[in-house]
């Protein structure tokens, strides 16, 4: 097995990563853009710098002597990094940038779902032109449409009519200025439901299957304000969630194994981690987005629960031969970020306290977009910390994750609503 492994990236989502691969007992290697205390105090060696610079990089790499890596910011893989590493003899458990298009160009995935007929697609339209948008609006006059840019958009980029637009006129503005800033724009069909994310393993052929999440993208509790890149998330001990259809996670997983035997058909092998984001309508299981790399912050919520070998996941997925099953505690987690006053507006970072209640309390919190050592850190204007909770079902995790929140200290802004009984029972009541 690789006993030396170097992870990209310096997020809440990397450190859920190492924290793993920490316990694997393996050497770690971090490439990261901020001085994550929590990352780079689990690694052998550490480098700062931009994690789109595949040449630094694969240089620190060789340096290392590194036998695997693993890539977790979405943009890294739009790079030719994974690419780089393969050609100097580095594993990669993470997809090449032609398997990552399934992330990086919605027009990709939303025509790779309608070549190979795959359950959940949507009605879509691409265009290059704002008039092409304006006959299309007025030819389906009375529907709703998502309004996405092709590439990635951290979260923040899209804009739904009649939620942040409200009407044909925003909605027209708002394809404009993205034809004008990225060349083109997909509009999609608005659909309602309950959100939810499934996360997998595969190694191109096999599909293993991670707990379902739901997270919280607006900034304000009561899903109010601008969208984020993720307030918090929750997960059952049953694996799925009690507000979702009763065959919804075994539909979304379905999916995922085709999506994954799409792309090796079409010679776009993909290896790594497919995260795809489902609505859960009236109408059965549609499918939102299918992302190339672990969700934030859905995948500490997973790998919180992880009670298997991580570096032998990851092995076994850069060598095409992954395991049938991994293993997840029956445990319920709800998780909720720190962030900055005003984040989703004007962040305005200050710097916070953690004061561990015991030895074992470290695990509840990971450590995001900061800079500082273990017990002080200075936030950045993005997320800081994700503090965690686990217990029985979501209600009891709820209530550590609250508990937990107490050792942070400072000037910070938290949705306390998530994961409350108060949401799921107004989620149970909505149920179709």
């Amino acid at each position: 097995m690789s006993e030396k492994i170097l992870l990209v990236g310096g997020g809440g989502r990397e450190d859920a990563v190492a924290r793993r691969l920490s316990e694997s007992g393996v050497q770690i290697y971090a490439y990261l853009k901020n001085r994550n205390p929590s990352i780079i105090s689990l690694s052998k060696d550490y480098r700062i710098g931009s994690e789109n610079q595949a040449d630094s990089i694969v240089e620190f790499a060789v340096k290392n002597m590194v036998d695997l890596a693993f890539i977790g910011p979405d943009p890294v893989l739009e790079t030719s990094l994974v690419e780089d590493l393969l050609k100097k003899g580095i594993k990669v458990a993470s997809p090449v940038r032609s398997a990552a298009r399934i992330e990086t160009s919605k027009k990709f995935m939303r025509e790779l779902l309608r070549e190979y007929r795959i359950d959940g697609n949507l009605e879509f339209a691409h265009f290059s032109r704002p008039d092409d948008v304006r006959d299309f609006l007025k030819k389906n006059s009375g529907k709703e449409f998502a309004i996405k840019p092709l590439g990635l958009t951290g979260g923040k980029g899209v804009k739904v009519m009649g939620v942040h637009l409200s009407g044909v006129s925003e909605a027209l503005s708002y394809a404009s200025s993205v034809i004008e800033k990225d060349g083109s724009v997909i509009l999609e069909e608005r659909v309602t439901g309950e959100e939810f994310s499934q996360q997998v393993f595969t190694d191109g052929k096999r599909v293993c299957p991670m707990p379902v999440v739901q997270d919280y993208k607006r900034a304000d509790e009561g899903d109010l304000g601008p969208n984020t890149g993720g307030m918090g998330s929750i997960s059952d001990a049953s694996h799925t969630l009690p507000f979702l259809s009763s065959n919804a996670r075994e539909r979304s997983i379905e999916i995922m194994k085709d999506v994954a035997n799409a792309l090796r058909d079409g010679g776009n092998e993909f290896r790594g981690i497919l995260y795809g984001q489902f609505m859960d309508t009236a109408e059965g299981i549609r499918v939102i987005e299918i992302n190339a790399r672990f969700a934030d912050p859905e995948s500490i919520n997973v790998l919180h629960l992880l009670d298997d070998d991580f570096a032998g996941i990851l092995n076994e997925i850069a060598e095409g031969d992954l395991r049938n099953s991994v293993r997840f505690r029956k445990s319920a987690t709800v998780l909720k970020y720190v962030v900055p006053e005003g984040y989703g507006y004007s962040p305005k970072p200050s710097v916070l306290n953690i004061s561990f209640s015991d030895n074992d309390s470290r695990r509840f919190i990971y450590y995001a977009a900061v800079s500082g050592d273990l017990t002080r850190v200075e936030q950045s204007t993005s997320r800081s910390l994700a503090v965690i909770g686990e217990g029985a079902d979501i209600e009891m995790a709820n209530s550590h994750c609250e508990e937990n929140l107490k050792m942070v200290s400072g000037k910070f802004h938290v949705r306390h609503d998530i994961g409350t009984r108060a949401m799921i029972e107004a989620k149970m009541a909505k149920r179709f």
